[in-house]
């Protein structure tokens, strides 16, 4: 197997996203794999409007980059594309360059970039559902970015790759992370024959901690208010007794700072062993969102440590977390919810305990890496399949144009 990954790095520095990239070139080296990654970064756009205009411009369409790729197809001889994150310095362009020439491509989605231009489905601190099935355009109108050229931008750059059907006509494979997102896009207009539900993998397996012998309560993830931080900073100050430690960064981290009581630390973004360690050493693991989650990292790692969850029931969370059986879940928002659901694991050794290893068994089982690779493997060769003629051999690579 000689794969090409391709992938848009963000310009946030927490995301799981980036990690998931990083696990499957390691996988499939380990297991005997070609791999080759091809990185852009949103990090080296130049600061300001020139690098925004610079950023919608590619965004749009980028033959440059489509024919970058192709390049690497026919230097390395590769079997199959697995492309993530491609906005906005590859662009879609990549995948009609990749289909004319008959390439297998597989794209994972990681967020909802291809049914909302913001790629979560909020807007003024809510769910939205309006780009779901009707025009982006609506990101515009609406300012669902809270900035009237951002809006357009990113509503103009969605709309396009929709009425092009730059996606929905070239990707050969869509990976959906759950159930729920695949749901999603079928109710959008996307073919359900071509989107295989595959979870992220869960590291390890590890050996499993005694989580009742623990004392703090974690959360790991981007600071913003999707993320429930709001509703965790309320959760806390009822539980004054209790110690909570939040791991990761994001643009909100000094508002958060400001409401946090006595009891709230926060330990920033730390690296691949400190992250293990947050984990192991924690009581259970509170994920609060308030947006669509699609299937959040920091569960199966913390479950694959033998660590209870306790998270919002929306997205695809509730098909991670068996509810009473590996973890708890709350409605949205809730704080006396959380505050209860936190209380019954702490007052419980037992249920914390049981919950706890159920989460582990359910992690290795479910999301670990032998059942990963299985299925991803399957996925690729199914797109390899669905390739008739077999695709071109590198001397008749074509570019693409709009």
């Amino acid at each position: 197997m000689r794969l090409l990954q391709v992938f848009n790095q963000y310009r946030s520095l927490f995301n799981g996203e980036e990690t998931v990239v990083q696990r499957t070139e390691e996988l499939i080296r380990r297991h005997g794999g070609e791999v080759r990654t091809l990185v852009k970064s949103s990090r080296d756009l130049a600061p300001g409007l020139t690098g925004k205009m610079y950023a919608f411009a590619s965004g749009i369409y980028n033959p440059w980059s489509a024919a970058e790729v192709l390049s690497e197809v026919e230097a390395h001889q590769i079997d199959v594309v697995h492309a993530h994150n491609t906005y906005p310095l590859f662009s879609p362009s990549i995948f009609r360059a990749l289909k004319k020439n008959n390439v297998p491509v597989v794209l994972s989605l990681h967020n909802q970039q291809l049914t909302c231009p913001r790629a979560d489905h909020m807007r003024d601190g809510k769910i939205c559902d309006t780009c779901l099935t009707s025009s982006a355009l609506q990101c515009g109108f609406k300012n669902c970015r809270d900035n009237r050229l951002e809006s357009w931008a990113y509503a103009i750059r969605s709309q396009t790759a929709r009425k092009l059907g730059l996606f929905r006509d070239n990707v050969t494979i869509f990976i959906a992370l759950t159930q729920f997102a695949k749901q999603r896009l079928v109710q959008s207009g996307y073919d359900a024959e071509r989107i295989s539900v595959l979870p992220n993998m869960a590291p390890g397996p590890f050996a499993a901690v005694d989580p009742a012998e623990n004392h703090y309560v974690a959360f790991a993830g981007r600071l913003s208010a999707e993320k429930g931080i709001p509703t965790l900073l309320a959760a806390a100050r009822k539980l004054p007794q209790l110690a909570f430690r939040l791991a990761g960064a994001g643009p909100e981290e000094a508002n958060f700072r400001s409401m946090a009581s006595e009891n709230v630390e926060f330990v920033g973004k730390l690296e691949r062993q400190a992250m293990i360690d947050f984990y192991r050493q924690a009581r259970l693991l509170v994920l609060p969102s308030n947006n669509y989650e699609m299937c959040p990292l920091v569960i199966s790692e913390a479950m694959s440590h033998g660590v209870p969850v306790v998270a919002s029931r929306i997205g695809g969370i509730p098909e991670l977390v068996d509810h009473g059986k590996s973890g708890l879940l709350f409605p949205v928002g809730d704080v006396d919810a959380l505050v209860a659901s936190i209380e019954r694991i702490v007052e419980s050794p037992t249920l914390c305990r049981e919950l706890g290893e159920a989460a582990r068994h359910r992690a290795q089982l479910e999301f670990g890496e032998d059942r990963y690779l299985e299925q991803l493997l399957s996925i690729y060769q199914k797109a390899i399949d669905r390739i008739a003629p077999p695709f071109s051999t590198p001397s008749t690579l074509k570019t693409s144009t709009p």
